[in-house]
Parts: structure tokens; C-alpha cells; sequence
């Protein structure tokens, strides 16, 4: 039962927790700079950049490597993280065989180690799921089945209902409840709508998978089944779980839809949900039993959702219920259920979905969790030990230069009439930037791990983190706080909290390196900190002001200009066709591309301030332009399994990488210059067709 994903995360802007990886460049011929890239690696000496800068940089690596047996995908990013999975593996070892005294030591210690021993694992069975297994197994009212969903929600079991506390989007001061839709066992809802035959395939891996994990329940005799004695088939079970998923997936809204920060702001008090939703659902008991307090007011996402909840909820007979829940339930814990779990756990979610060959170590899914649901105590001796003051303090000095490069861009922007420029510029004036790690820890005090026990520890620490978020509704916010541990190889923007963070994994090579020539400093984390400025502006960012409030601070003239070069930006990455028949979706997507085509902009504008009026010296053939540029598409080096790279097609709002290099390329003028781009070219775009947006 993996910790999901705190809901709250959907509020930011991750800058590319994707796999990928980064990489050097081979001498590429009848180009300007052919001398010098004659000296990088990985690159394709028969693609010039002018054509395809991506392969150019990137097109050796790709031929010559493959995606490991236990990856879906390979590349930058996920080097990165392997090393500081491996760092944060050394930390947990040690606490593990010897604690000592430090509490946080005991309780990462203990976690890890618990879910290491896949033998104890083995013995225990369903033992510590058998609470839970016992009130699915009793179900018989509507009124228990709003309690259950809540109850199960507590614990990291995904339902219908997803709740999560974040800073009300109208006043950002104070914290609020959220509600959101979720359930499915499939990625996406197109998975069980859609008629292609990928999304047929895989209904067919989901109803094996459901078929299985029922069949193995029916034999363990410690797995409570219905008090009623409902002695239906495994096939049975999987095909009325799969019809109910079904029916759940028609109300749920397209990915895109979601995104809209407008459409998706519905407060309504506790009191009147039944008045505003139905009565066919138990909200009042649900509401109770996830913890909200009397009296508080629920911020509905997807209105329509919860109106067709309530009567899919009352029509659902009680034994679909049981046979639902129970899927959720042994689902969510499969990681740490026995070796059969596993094993179809893996079938499923590993080869089916992602195209993995074989499970991947113990040790790194261990890891992965451990940081999911203690991670603080993680980062905390993370950063004492690879997180030098030094970088902190030249990583700073980036992110000035790139804000005073953005606050001029804003000052300068033809298309913006004056009151929103005014309003944008107090917006980025007002932009906190958190580098590193937070400046105060929060802890676990009270939460007790069991070294024997790895299942009923995630229960534990799921209910403390639960009881914990819950705690925060109708407090003041706390502006110190983070949503990602040191450790976690990525960046964000909070829209609500006016912020940029980079964890310090994320600030070391060939992101950052503290040795590199700037051109490559700003080509790669310069695009990163450029990045998560922009989603402060982005088609989603944008409705939210200085405050983090959710307001409408545009002029309709500056809004109507915004979105006609954002529709452009739309139609241009709804063209690229990633896999046959299956396009990269726009309006997903637009804000990660608005983000990264701003942000390399930024960044650009940002090296040519640090070269004081100086011209860039030519280094290994390169000059600083192109070096800028390589260091922007190495870090994007990656290559995915077709099985994986369907799903993010579906789910992800981030482009796959070629795109993020030649999509972004393309518009920008300096690019074009640096490799003396004429039309013909692969990478040519007429400079009135180019789009540009900050």
C-alpha cells in the first residue's frame, strides 16, 4: 500500500519527475559547431541540430543503450535519482543495523528493514489487513459504505473519494479541505472507455490481475470473506469489480479538464452537501469518519463527479461494495502481501502497464517507500551529508539572475497593457524561493514502527500522516513547509504559496555542477529554475495572484492575447504523434510546454547577462550559445518502454522528452542563430510562426 501521492501535489508544478537521463554530444558534420561536438559523447554524428537538436545530442546514447530489465523507462533524471536513492540506501542500512538512541534512526531503521524482509512478509499473510478485511466482510448498509470509504481512505487505500488539506485557493492563509474523484484501478479513465485495442489489452491484464488477487484471498483462511457467505467465482468477482470501475470512470472528468483552477474551486459547507449533492451517499458520515471537523467547508473539484456519485453509490448492490473494496484494499497492500501478491502485483502494474521485464531490488522499492512515508527523517541527514552551504549559496545567485532576466522580460512585454503588467510584476517581486531543504523540521513524534511488521507499519504511518494533514484544516498556513523531502530528484512551483523549490537532489550534475562552464549551468538548472518561475504564469498559474489568491487580475484584452499564443503552443504539441495513433495531448500538456518554452527563453537571457557585455568564449569548438543549448537537451536524454510511455501519454501533463527539447527549440530566435538555422532545416521555424509567450 504504497502512500499516495499527497493530493496537495496536484496543486504544484513538478518540473520533470520523469525518467530520463542526460548526455554529451558526437561530432556532427556540415554543422557550424562540428569541431567542438566531435568532443561529446552520445550524440548522433549524422543528425545535425539544425534538423533534430534532441537526437543530435542524444541519438548515440539512445542506439547503443537499453532500458535496464526492471525500468519502464531510462535517462537524466533517473540516474540522478538512482544515486540518491543509493545515498539515502547507505542511511537507511546504518539505521537499520544500528539505531542507537536517535528516534528518527529507530523509525527509518524500522521501516526499512521491515519492508526489506520479504520472509516475515511471507509469514504474516493477510494477518495485519485482517481488521479491514473484516468490516469489507460485513458490509451491509449504504451508511457503513461511506464509513468503510473513509475509513480505507485514511490508510492510503484509493477510493472513490480523495481528501487532502492544502491553503484555501480564495484565501490562501488559512488551510481547507478538498475533495477529489479517484478509484480507479486502470491509469485513466480512457482505459475502460476507450475501443483501441491497447486500451482492450489492458483491461484484459486488470481482469487477470483481479481474478488473481480474489482467487489467492479465496484460499488464504485468514482472509474474512462476506458474513453472507458470498461464494462467487474469482471471474465473477473481477468482472462485477472491472463493470463497477467502468461506470466510475464515465463520471470522471478528462485529465485536461482538471486543470482548470476555475472549474475546480466549489466550496460548500459540511452542512449542505446533501442539499447540493444528493442524498444517495452518506456525505455527513463519510465527512465524519475522514476526520473533518463540524462545521468546515469542503472545496469540491469536479462538481458533476460527485453529482453522479451519490446515485452510482445507492444503485451499486452491497456485494459489489465488498467485491471493490476488497480489490482496492489487497491492491494497495500488495507490496507488502505475500509472494503471490507480488507476483501478480507486478504481472499488472510492472510488465502490463510499464513493460518491465523483471520486479526491480528489494532494497530500491524499499527505499522509494521509506521516503514515502517518513521521508523527513530521511532528508534531514540527506542534506548534512551531500549538500554543500557552497551550492546553496551559488544556486541562490542563479535564481536572482533569472528573476531580474523575468522581471525585465515583464517590463518589456509588448502584447501586456499596464495594469496587468503592474500586477505580474508584484507577483514575481512577491515569489519565495526555497533552495535545498526547509529550515525547520516537523518530525514524527508518536509514530512507532514494528521491525516485524512492514504492512502494519504503512497502516500506522498512513493514519499519522492522515491525522496529521487533517489537524491543519481551518489553521493559519505555514509558509515553511515543503512538499518534497531533500532527497526527491525534482523541483515544484506552489501557485498557492507564490513559490519556487528545488530539493537538493536535484542540484548536482548535469543539473548543476558546481565545476561546469556556466553555459551548461544555465542551459540545464538555469532551465530548471526559468522553468518554475514561469508556471507562476502558465495557463494555470496565471489565475492566481501575489497572495496565491485565486483571482481574475488580467484585463480581457491581455487575457484574450495570452490565450491566443497559448492556443498556438496547444495546436503545436497536439501535432507530435510519440506512438502510432496516440498524439501527445495540447491542453494537458500546455503548461508543462509553456514552462519549459519560457523558461530555456529565460534562462538564455540570463547567460547573456552573466557574460557581463563579454563574448562567450569558444570552448572544444563550441561557442557559449551552443554549449547553452547542448546543456538544455542532454539533460533531457531518455528513452521509454512503449507500455510506459502510453500511460504518461494518458496521464502525464509533461511532453516526452524530444519534445521538451525540439518542441521548445524551434520557437526560440537564439537557437535558430547559435546553429544558423535557414529554412530547409529540420528545426526551422519562420520567425512569424515562432511562439513566444513571456
Amino acid at each position: 500500500m504504497a502512500r499516495p501521492v499527497a493530493p496537495c501535489a496536484r496543486s504544484l508544478r513538478p518540473f520533470g519527475a520523469r525518467l530520463v537521463l542526460a548526455a554529451s554530444l558526437m561530432g556532427l558534420v556540415a554543422s557550424p559547431a562540428a569541431a567542438g561536438l566531435a568532443g561529446w559523447t552520445g550524440g548522433d554524428p549524422a543528425v545535425r541540430p539544425q534538423d533534430d537538436m534532441f537526437l543530435a545530442a542524444n541519438g548515440g546514447w539512445l542506439k547503443a543503450t537499453a532500458i535496464p530489465a526492471d525500468k519502464r523507462a531510462y535517462g537524466t533524471f533517473l540516474l540522478l535519482r538512482e544515486r540518491s536513492d543509493e545515498e539515502v540506501r547507505a542511511l537507511l542500512e546504518q539505521a537499520a543495523r544500528s539505531p542507537g538512541s536517535d528516534a528518527d534512526a529507530r523509525l527509518i531503521g524500522a521501516f526499512y528493514g521491515s519492508f526489506k524482509d520479504t520472509a516475515a512478509i511471507d509469514r504474516r499473510g493477510l494477518v495485519p489487513l485482517g481488521h479491514e478485511l473484516a468490516r469489507i466482510g460485513h458490509l451491509r448498509t449504504r451508511r457503513g459504505v461511506a464509513r468503510l470509504l473513509a475509513e480505507l481512505g485514511t490508510i492510503g487505500i484509493g477510493t472513490p473519494i480523495g481528501v487532502w488539506v492544502q491553503a484555501d485557493a480564495k484565501d490562501p492563509t488559512v488551510n481547507t479541505v478538498y475533495w477529489t474523484h479517484g478509484g480507479l484501478g486502470l491509469p485513466d479513465r480512457e482505459d475502460y472507455l476507450s475501443r483501441d485495442d491497447k486500451a482492450v489489452a489492458r483491461r484484459a491484464a486488470y481482469r487477470t490481475y483481479l481474478e488473481t488477487l480474489f482467487g489467492l484471498a479465496a484460499r488464504d483462511a485468514r482472509c474474512p470473506m462476506a458474513e453472507d457467505g458470498d461464494d462467487r467465482s474469482p471471474v465473477a468477482l473481477a468482472e462485477d469489480v472491472l463493470a463497477f470501475e467502468t461506470r466510475l470512470a464515465a463520471l470522471h472528468w478528462k485529465r485536461a479538464e482538471r486543470r482548470d483552477p476555475l472549474r475546480t474551486y466549489n466550496p460548500v459547507p459540511l452542512s449542505e452537501l446533501a442539499a447540493t449533492y444528493g442524498e444517495d451517499f452518506d456525505w455527513a458520515t463519510y465527512a465524519e469518519a475522514v476526520g473533518i471537523p463540524k462545521g468546515s467547508t469542503v472545496v469540491m473539484r469536479e462538481v458533476s463527479f460527485f453529482k453522479g456519485f451519490g446515485p452510482l453509490a445507492a444503485n451499486t448492490p452491497v456485494e459489489t461494495w465488498r467485491a471493490y473494496l476488497q480489490a482496492r484494499l489487497l491492491d494497495g497492500a500488495a507490496s507488502m502481501l505475500p509472494a503471490a501478491y507480488r507476483k501478480a502485483a507486478f504481472e499488472f502494474r510492472g510488465r502490463a502497464l510499464a513493460g518491465l521485464q523483471v520486479p526491480e531490488k528489494r532494497w530500491k522499492t524499499a527505499v522509494q517507500q521509506t521516503n514515502g512515508y517518513v521521508g523527513e527523517a530521511i532528508g534531514r541527514r540527506f542534506v548534512a551529508l551531500h549538500f554543500p552551504p557552497a551550492a546553496k549559496a551559488r544556486m541562490q545567485a542563479l535564481v536572482t539572475n533569472l528573476l531580474d532576466v523575468y522581471r525585465d522580460g515583464l517590463t518589456h512585454l509588448a502584447w501586456m497593457t499596464p495594469e496587468t503588467r503592474r500586477q505580474a510584476l508584484a507577483k514575481l517581486a512577491g515569489m519565495r524561493v526555497k533552495i535545498g531543504y526547509p529550515d525547520a523540521w516537523r518530525g514524527y513524534r508518536g509514530l512507532v514502527f514494528d521491525r516485524q511488521d512492514a504492512l502494519g507499519n504503512a497502516l500506522r504511518a498512513s493514519r499519522f500522516l492522515h491525522a496529521r494533514e487533517l489537524a491543519e484544516v481551518g489553521k493559519p498556513v505555514d509558509r515553511s513547509r515543503w512538499m518534497m523531502e531533500p532527497q526527491v530528484v525534482n523541483a515544484y512551483y506552489s501557485p498557492l504559496g507564490n513559490e519556487i523549490v528545488f530539493p537538493a537532489a536535484i542540484l548536482r550534475p548535469p543539473f548543476f555542477d558546481m565545476q561546469a562552464d556556466d553555459a551548461f549551468n544555465y542551459g540545464a538548472i538555469g532551465a530548471v529554475i526559468g522553468h518554475e518561475i514561469s508556471h507562476g504564469f502558465d495557463d494555470s498559474g496565471r489565475r492566481y495572484d501575489a497572495a496565491g489568491r485565486l483571482r481574475d487580475w488580467w484585463t480581457p484584452a491581455d487575457e484574450a492575447a495570452f490565450k491566443a499564443r497559448a492556443d498556438r503552443l496547444v495546436a503545436q504539441y497536439g501535432s507530435y504523434e510519440p506512438l502510432p495513433g496516440l498524439k501527445v495531448d495540447g491542453n494537458l500538456t500546455l503548461g508543462e510546454n509553456i514552462a519549459d518554452l519560457a523558461g530555456v527563453a529565460m534562462a538564455y537571457r540570463a547567460y547573456e547577462r552573466s557574460l557581463g557585455g563579454k563574448a562567450a568564449p569558444v570552448k572544444d569548438g563550441l561557442t557559449g550559445p551552443q554549449r547553452f543549448f547542448l546543456g538544455y537537451a542532454r539533460v533531457w536524454r531518455s528513452k521509454s518502454r512503449p507500455e510506459w510511455l502510453r500511460t504518461r501519454l494518458q496521464t502525464d501533463s509533461h511532453s516526452p522528452e524530444q519534445y521538451r527539447v525540439n518542441g521548445v527549440l524551434t520557437n526560440l530566435d537564439a537557437f535558430h542563430q547559435a546553429f544558423g538555422l535557414k529554412p530547409g532545416d529540420g528545426m526551422f521555424k519562420a520567425a512569424s510562426e515562432r511562439v513566444r509567450i513571456w
